[in-house]
């Protein structure tokens, strides 16, 4: 595969799309951001002119991506309860499909997009069925925005299988910025207060690292992996709060002492993925 420089951004403006703008441009890109929030053009700040644009209207999706390589695709409603839940559902998954089959008609040469974390059976509620909790606890939604990423999951499998486009859906989990870490000893109190998704977090520079791996890693089909940081966001041993929390969920392997119970495994071996980030750089 032709390595791609023109690459789209949607949901620019969000959290997760600047960081993804800042550093694709810093690698050398040619970046055209878009989203449907945030002031049109050069008033932005993301370095980059803003398009203005309603994925849900697939001419207006077709018209983000005409003349590019390739697209990150992060414009969507981003977590449960932003919204009512109907209005996620539809509205992610009319942007997802147009998205997808946007880049098909154009014959972009790769797609990586935002999945979720939630496919997995978050929150947890219902406790996992082991842990570390890895790609094959898939699909478990819970919620309206857990089903609209499910959807988009299955439309990418098929929209890769129809125009052989390779597509890389990312199972982001919960994205903290530097300035967000003053608040993590709030968390370490009660274990119970972040067992929705097994204390994972990501940092959103490693966001957009592995947004930018998605764009240079070859691969084919439509492959899905979760990332996440290395560590748990809990000063607590991965180990003892397994037991405490979920006493009943079973380790399929050893675990480091702070690793991670959103298993990274896949986004390591697919995406050459490594954490450079952790809340321990910020918090002393």
């Amino acid at each position: 595969m032709t390595q791609p420089r023109t690459v789209v951004v949607t949901g620019a403006y969000g959290k997760a799309g600047r960081a993804v703008v800042a550093d694709l441009l810093a690698h050398g890109y040619d970046v055209r951001a878009t989203d449907l929030a945030g002031p049109p053009g050069e008033d932005a700040g993301l370095g980059v002119g803003l398009l203005r644009a309603d994925l849900a209207d697939y001419g207006q999706a077709v018209e983000a991506l005409a003349g590019a390589d390739a697209v990150v695709h992060l414009g969507n409603i981003p977590a449960p309860g932003r919204a009512p839940g109907p209005q996620t559902l539809n509205a992610n998954t009319a942007a997802n499909q147009n998205v997808f089959l946007a880049a098909a008609r154009l014959g972009l040469r790769k797609v990586v997009w935002a999945s979720s974390e939630t496919t997995l059976g978050l929150p947890f509620d219902v406790p996992p069925r082991y842990a570390p909790v890895d790609e094959a606890h898939f699909p478990l939604p819970t919620t309206e925005y857990a089903l609209s990423k499910v959807l988009g999951e299955v439309a990418a499998e098929h929209v890769s299988g129809w125009s052989g486009i390779p597509f890389v859906g990312l199972r982001i989990s919960n994205i903290h910025r530097p300035e967000d870490y003053a608040a993590v000893p709030g968390y370490w109190a009660d274990p119970h207060a972040r067992k929705w998704n097994l204390w994972g977090y990501v940092d959103v520079r490693d966001v957009a690292q592995a947004c930018r791996l998605g764009l240079e890693r070859e691969t084919t089909g439509s492959r899905n992996v979760i990332v996440a940081a290395a560590d748990t966001i809990m000063r607590t041993p991965s180990r003892e709060l397994l037991a405490t929390v979920f006493p009943g969920v079973g380790l399929t392997r050893d675990i480091g002492e702070f690793e991670t119970l959103l298993a990274i495994d896949g986004a390591r071996e697919l995406l050459g993925y490594e954490p450079q980030h952790s809340w321990r750089d910020h918090v002393g």
